[in-house]
């Protein structure tokens, strides 16, 4: 399965990693081309998570 785009931006705000994902950051400044809602838990983050740089 190919990794999802890296300008979609994600709105899980349960996931773990929320605070240290790119993702989550995009899509609150609405620079994201659009948003999803990716597969983060409260145990982990998803397998679409980019580290904030």
């Amino acid at each position: 399965m190919p990794k999802a785009d890296e300008n979609i931006g994600c709105e899980n705000e349960i996931c773990k990693e929320k605070d240290n994902c790119k993702r989550q950051e995009i899509a609150k400044n609405k620079t994201a081309k659009e948003i999803r809602i990716f597969g983060g838990t409260k145990e982990k983050g998803c397998k679409n998570f980019i580290p904030k740089k």
